[in-house]
C-alpha cells in the first residue's frame, strides 16, 4: 500500500505541527503544502519534505498528489478550503472548530456527505489516549458532573484573530470547544445552557462561563478567558470514580482515577503519543475501511458543538 499523501492548508503554527506530525508518521507524507503567500508555502515544503509548494489553496487541492488535505487556515476561511478539497475528491481533515459559523458547518457536511468524501473536525483532545481511556471507562457509575476550564490572558489587539470579529475571534470558538467538547463527549449534548460573560470593545467574547444542564441534575460546569489565566484543568464526577485531569486537559499527559472502591491509579500518556497522531491515523482508517465519517469524531457531533457554542455566544449580547 503506497503512503497516504498530504497536502497542507497553511503555514502558521498549527499546519507546521500537525505537518510535522504526519511527516513522522509511517505510512504517510507531506506531499504539497498551499498557502496565500507561495514564499511561505516553499518554506514550509522544505521543512516537511514535500516535493510542492502552490500560491494558493485551490491548486492544492487540484495537485493530483495529494490524497487528504490539512485545513489549517483562520477559521474564516474553513469553508473555502473544505469546498474546494471535496470538489477535486479529496479527504478533508479540518481545524477546529470545523467553521466561524453554524451556517457555514453545515454547507461543509451537506457537500461531503453528497460528495462521499471524507470529512473530519481535527479535535485532537478526542484522540489523545487518555481522554479516549476516560470516555471508555464503566466505573464512573452514574456521571454526574463535568468541570472544565481554559483560559490566558491575550493582550487586547482588534487586529489579532482572537479579538476580530471578522477572523472568527473570540473566547468560545477558539477555547471553549474544549471545556463544552470535553462535556459533550461525556455527557451528550445539553438541551439546555446558561452563560454569563463579557463582551471585548471589537465585540467578540472575552469571557463566558456557564452549566450545561443535563436530565436528572447531571451538569457540566465550563468557563473560558482571554482576560486571564484559569487552571486549565479537568475533573470529572460519577457514583463510582473520579478522574482528575492535569493542564492543559485538552492535551493531558497525566490523570487520576480514584473512588469508593478503587485504589489511586495514576496513568500517564506515552511520550511518543498525542492526539494529533490519534487523528491522522483515524484519517488513514477510515479511508482504508472505506469510511466518509469518523466513529470517534462524528459530524453530528461538529454541528451540534456548532449549535451549542453559538447558542452560548447569544446569550453574551
Amino acid at each position: 500500500m503506497r503512503d497516504l499523501s498530504w497536502g497542507i492548508a497553511a503555514t502558521g503554527g498549527i499546519a507546521r505541527t500537525v505537518g510535522a506530525v504526519i511527516a513522522a508518521e509511517p505510512g504517510m507524507r507531506v506531499a504539497a503544502v498551499g498557502s496565500r503567500d507561495l514564499g511561505r508555502a516553499r518554506a514550509l515544503a522544505t521543512t516537511l519534505g514535500a516535493e510542492s509548494a502552490h500560491g494558493s489553496y485551490a491548486a492544492l487541492c487540484a495537485d493530483p498528489a495529494v490524497d487528504a488535505v490539512y485545513v489549517a487556515t483562520p477559521h474564516t476561511q474553513h469553508l473555502e478550503v473544505a469546498e474546494a478539497a471535496i470538489a477535486a475528491g479529496k479527504a478533508v481533515l479540518c481545524e477546529k472548530p470545523l467553521a466561524a459559523s453554524l451556517a457555514d458547518a453545515e454547507r461543509m457536511v451537506r457537500l461531503a456527505r453528497e460528495a462521499g468524501v471524507f470529512l473530519m473536525e481535527a479535535m485532537w483532545m478526542r484522540f489523545n489516549p487518555l481522554i479516549r481511556r476516560l470516555a471508555a471507562d464503566p466505573r464512573f457509575g452514574d456521571l454526574r458532573s463535568v468541570h472544565a476550564s481554559f483560559g490566558f490572558a491575550s493582550p487586547y489587539d482588534p487586529l489579532h484573530r482572537l479579538w476580530a470579529p471578522e477572523l472568527g475571534g473570540g473566547a468560545l470558538l477558539d477555547l471553549g470547544i474544549y471545556p463544552f467538547g470535553l462535556a459533550q463527549l461525556l455527557l451528550g449534548t445539553p438541551p439546555e445552557l446558561r452563560v454569563t460573560g463579557s463582551l471585548a470593545p471589537s465585540g467578540v467574547d472575552a469571557e463566558a462561563a456557564g452549566v450545561l444542564l443535563y436530565p436528572g441534575g447531571r451538569r457540566a460546569l465550563v468557563e473560558v478567558s482571554l482576560l486571564g489565566a484559569l487552571p486549565n484543568s479537568a475533573y470529572v464526577v460519577g457514583t463510582g470514580m473520579r478522574a482528575d485531569i492535569e493542564a492543559p486537559f485538552w492535551a493531558p499527559r497525566r490523570m487520576t482515577l480514584s473512588g469508593p472502591s478503587i485504589e489511586p491509579e495514576t496513568h500517564e500518556l506515552a511520550p511518543e503519543d498525542n492526539g494529533y497522531a490519534g487523528e491522522v491515523r483515524e484519517v488513514r482508517d477510515a479511508l482504508a475501511a472505506g469510511r466518509t465519517e469518523s466513529a470517534i469524531m462524528p459530524l453530528d457531533e461538529s454541528l451540534a458543538m456548532m449549535g451549542l457554542l453559538a447558542a452560548a455566544r447569544r446569550q453574551l449580547s
